[in-house]
């Protein structure tokens, strides 16, 4: 998960800039910032991996800031420059900055920011997931995850040794953090796409390797199905009944 923070008073900015990173399923907002004290609050709380920082009205000196950041977070976080000023944003690049946005920002520019961002910064795959209830810990290997299953509030972890492990979050939760091996394919169930090994359109189910149980999908979720049929299927050979 990429945490990231915006310090900003224009609610215009603010909610471009969040409307376009809701697309990024990766990236997480931990706050809003309006000034000097709440941005250094905020940034020492959650040690955001990317701060948006508006120069021009947060600030008496937003580059004092960034001086002040460098002594607490860990040295992979970025800014984005946000100002109506060309002079301001060649200022921010020579000051070690990632990127600029000018205003008036567009989605796209921001977009362009994201994706270069995400270049630089690529995700390392987690192959284990947490799973915490008061002092209790539970570490899952991903790869041996067959599916999970939405039961109200909580989430069941259907295993391939057979086991069945609940955690009390719900399907949305685990939807947003697993790799992107994990499909939702249903209201009530996300499935681990390299446990599968056949998926039939006519039943609307999915058929998973060794235990051969079905697993059902919904027509909402086709978009994910016929992703899954693309990146399993190289070659599709007619004549199977």
């Amino acid at each position: 998960m990429i945490n990231y923070l915006i310090i900003e008073t224009e609610e215009t900015t603010i909610n471009k800039v969040k409307k376009v990173l809701d697309d990024f399923h990766e990236f997480n907002c931990v706050g809003y910032a309006h000034d000097y004290s709440e941005s250094i609050g905020i940034i020492l709380k959650y040690t955001p991996d990317l701060i948006f920082l508006n120069l021009d009205s947060i600030l008496d000196d937003p580059f004092n800031l960034v001086n002040e950041v460098d002594q607490y977070l860990k040295k992979d976080y970025e800014f984005i420059a946000v100002s109506s000023s060309k002079e301001k944003t060649y200022e921010a690049i020579k000051s070690g900055f990632f990127d600029y946005l000018l205003n008036p920002i567009t989605e796209l520019d921001i977009r362009k920011a994201i994706l270069k961002f995400k270049k630089k910064h690529p995700i390392k795959i987690n192959k284990t997931i947490c799973l915490k209830s008061y002092k209790d810990y539970r570490y899952l290997e991903t790869d041996e995850v067959l599916y999970l299953k939405a039961d109200n509030n909580t989430t069941d972890f259907y295993m391939t040794s057979g086991h069945k492990v609940s955690a009390y979050k719900t399907l949305k939760t685990f939807e947003n953090i697993l790799p992107k091996n994990f499909l939702r394919i249903h209201k009530s169930y996300i499935v681990n796409k390299n446990h599968i090994s056949r998926v039939n359109y006519g039943t609307l189910n999915c058929t998973l390797k060794k235990c051969l149980l079905n697993v059902p999908f919904s027509k909402t979720y086709i978009n994910n199905i016929d992703s899954m049929i693309n990146s399993l299927s190289q070659t599709s050979v007619l004549g199977i009944n």
